[in-house]
């Protein structure tokens, strides 16, 4: 028997508003521009809560834990990390003491990908990208690309200023493709079809109440960056045969199963037009200056655009080296 669920707004804070979904389950849908970036899940197992990625930075990471025992009254025991990128994992250290869960290729890409070697040097170089940045905004007369880089640009900064006290904390616990982990109140399945937005991405999955906490595999009106083109399409065929109601994107609103439909498509229509490209023999350049967009993605945000999308999905079917 199915749950009911609904979609209401709870509670705001600094970084992010929660939505309650159902009995148990809600949802930390970040605010744009203040150091969460990206979307977090809250799951009451019974006992103890289950905390589906941990945000952008430790300040915002720190209140996603302190919102969900206050709210519930328990103990975080188990914290997901969806994929290895830092909007995702940097606020972990909020959650050191808990179990931390990923697939091996995640942990062993965050290890790699994540390092602080020299703090002095990180912090210099972040600001060199957001002054660079600063100017760049300055010239930039697209008004949905402005809009994007002006975000990138409040989100890098409340990195920066977390960047000092940040400690990378790497999952603890590890698993490949399925793992399920049983609450007195409701059972919880994690899921990696592979990797298609980075070499491994996994999600949430309730199966009575047909909620999906998806990570980056689902966002909404976003230019998602792409590792395998193919494997990503591959993925949310799959991820449609689980009958998800309710979905939860790792940026942007929550909504039904539509969601999931409308990044396929749009996945699709970028490998159609590259592969015809390719094949043709239509050189990089003159492909994506000339391809008509369609209007549905006008309003799609991204400081690399559609355009970043399509170079990189041809790199991909040109046999060049995809940039991870």
């Amino acid at each position: 028997m199915r749950v009911k669920t609904v979609i209401e707004k709870i509670n705001d804070t600094d970084y992010f508003s929660l939505y309650v979904l159902c009995d148990g389950v809600y949802a930390a849908i970040a605010t744009p521009g203040q150091g969460a970036w990206s979307n977090a899940g809250i799951v009451d197992l019974g006992e103890e809560l289950l905390i589906f990625d941990s945000f952008a930075t430790p300040s915002a990471g720190y209140e996603l834990r302190k919102q969900a025992e206050e709210m519930t009254g328990k103990p975080v025991k188990y914290l997901i990390n969806s994929h290895y990128h830092g909007d995702h994992v940097f606020g972990n250290q909020a959650f050191a003491d808990t179990t931390i869960i990923s697939t091996s290729l995640t942990r062993k890409w965050f290890e790699e990908k994540n390092k602080i070697v020299d703090l002095k040097t990180e912090i210099e170089e972040m600001e060199d990208y957001l002054n660079k940045l600063e100017k760049q905004i300055e010239l930039t007369a697209d008004r949905v690309m402005k809009a994007s880089q002006i975000n990138q640009y409040k989100e890098m900064e409340a990195i920066l200023k977390d960047l000092p006290t940040i400690k990378l904390v790497l999952p603890t616990y590890l698993f490949e493709e399925k793992m399920v982990i049983e609450g007195s109140k409701r059972k919880v399945e994690l899921h990696c079809f592979g990797g298609g937005h980075t070499p491994s991405d996994t999600f949430l999955y309730l199966p009575q109440e047909k909620i999906g906490f998806m990570g980056d595999l689902v966002t909404v009106d976003l230019h998602v960056p792409i590792y395998d083109p193919e494997e990503f399409c591959a993925i949310l065929k799959k991820v449609k045969l689980l009958d998800i109601k309710t979905v939860v994107p790792g940026h942007g609103s929550p909504g039904g199963n539509e969601l999931v439909c409308t990044l396929e498509k749009y996945l699709s229509f970028l490998i159609e037009k590259t592969k015809e490209a390719v094949k043709n023999g239509v050189p990089l350049e003159v492909f994506v200056s000339n391809l008509e967009i369609p209007d549905e993605y006008g309003e799609w945000k991204g400081v690399n655009g559609i355009r970043g999308n399509l170079s990189k999905v041809y790199a991909f079917y040109a046999g060049e080296k995809v940039m991870k």
